[in-house]
């Protein structure tokens, strides 16, 4: 096997099915992609009903390419990140890891156009994102929730309306930004760059206003994260959590115990913005993201300082906060059923909350005059009834 077939292989999965995020190569499994969220087979010629770890390990080294950082990664670590381009039109962001002493190999899709906030039905709140002048804003959720999509509609729109220095540290580039009114300088892991800590520890000496972390991966890079805020930049970054609280105690857990007061004394200075990402199969096929929208006022800067308590959390504060933006995933999950994009059991079974959603169904549907529940023929039991009945 050499580039040419592998780049067969590759546009057949691309073209295989509608919606397709990620292309599997794994031994003892046919080619697969994902496409709207589920596992698909592919058909090749000649016909493949079982890669072996043959060739699946030659269809990895072809993506290596003999790169040397890689290939240490690969041995050292168990897998390296790098990525691939198809020709001209299409990129690919790409893990290749070891498992049982076999290669596989998984391919991200990369879209070359940036979209819009609004074309990701985003809710409107974020748009005032981009207007921050300093502090910490982070985007988080589960792997290929759209987290580095967001970050780039954001920072698109900062390429609209700032004439700012940006300088992003990537693993890999996913996004290409032209230079409009801002200044883009976009830095790459392992080619640019050695780590995220490095890497921001320099970006501090390159004069930007919007720094973009790929992600928050350890202490130190947080440290220095939370520095670059307080000192009057804009940091964006990413983490794998699942709400706002969690993402507070995932910072907070980076520190020791004792440190901790002060960690939550930072936050509460420098956090303006915590999304947090799902993403929901949709009607009709496809997939649509349900967000959670933290932004800072005086009540979220509170429960930061002092904790979560059983009558103070950040459901709780989200839920109410709606006039400043913020809105919680189980609100934003009823606005997407209200607006037709997601099924009923859609919206039961990707809820926070589900006792809160079942109830905002039932007002949906009790609005539209729909039945709230499949009971039916139930009645009060007549007099006559009732002595046929013997009673």
């Amino acid at each position: 096997m050499n580039k040419p077939d592998v780049d067969y292989w590759i546009s057949c999965m691309l073209n295989s099915h509608e919606h397709v995020s990620d292309l599997n190569i794994t031994p003892g499994k046919p080619l697969q992609v994902e496409a709207a969220g589920v596992m698909q087979t592919v058909d090749v010629r000649p016909e493949i009903k079982t890669l072996t770890p043959f060739q699946a390990e030659v269809f990895a080294l072809n993506l290596i390419n003999g790169d040397k950082r890689l290939l240490s990664d690969l041995v050292r670590s168990g897998s390296c990140d790098l990525s691939y381009s198809l020709g001209q039109d299409v990129r690919f962001r790409v893990n290749i890891f070891s498992g049982r002493r076999q290669f596989s190999t998984v391919l991200r899709k990369l879209e070359t156009r940036i979209p819009l906030i609004d074309e990701l039905n985003l809710p409107p709140a974020l748009h005032r994102i981009h207007k921050e002048k300093n502090g910490l804003i982070l985007v988080t959720g589960a792997t290929g929730s759209g987290k580095s999509t967001t970050l780039a509609a954001i920072l698109d729109e900062v390429n609209n309306d700032m004439a700012v220095h940006v300088v992003t540290l990537e693993d890999p580039i996913e996004y290409s930004h032209e230079h409009r009114r801002a200044t883009f300088n976009q830095r790459e892991l392992g080619v640019d760059f050695d780590t995220f800590t490095d890497g921001l520890r320099a970006a501090l000496r390159q004069a930007p206003k919007v720094i973009l972390v790929g992600e928050m991966r350890d202490r130190e890079t947080m440290e220095i994260g939370l520095t670059a805020a307080e000192t009057g930049h804009v940091v964006m970054s990413t983490l794998h959590t699942v709400d706002s609280g969690q993402t507070i105690n995932r910072i907070l857990g980076m520190f020791e115990l004792e440190e901790q007061a002060q960690i939550r004394n930072r936050l509460a200075d420098t956090v303006r913005w915590i999304v947090c990402q799902r993403l929901l199969p949709k009607v009709g096929g496809g997939r649509v993201a349900a967000v959670e929208i933290l932004c800072m006022n005086l009540r979220i800067k509170e429960l930061i300082l002092n904790g979560e308590s059983d009558e103070k959390t950040f459901y709780d504060i989200i839920a109410d906060g709606a006039p400043v933006g913020m809105i919680t995933f189980d609100q934003h999950i009823l606005k997407l059923y209200q607006d037709g994009m997601i099924t009923e059991e859609t919206a039961i079974g990707y809820s926070s909350k589900r006792s809160v959603v079942a109830r905002g169904l039932d007002q949906i549907k009790a609005a539209r005059g729909e039945s709230t529940t499949a009971i039916k023929g139930l009645g009060m039991e007549t007099t006559d009834q009732g002595k046929r009945s013997g009673f």
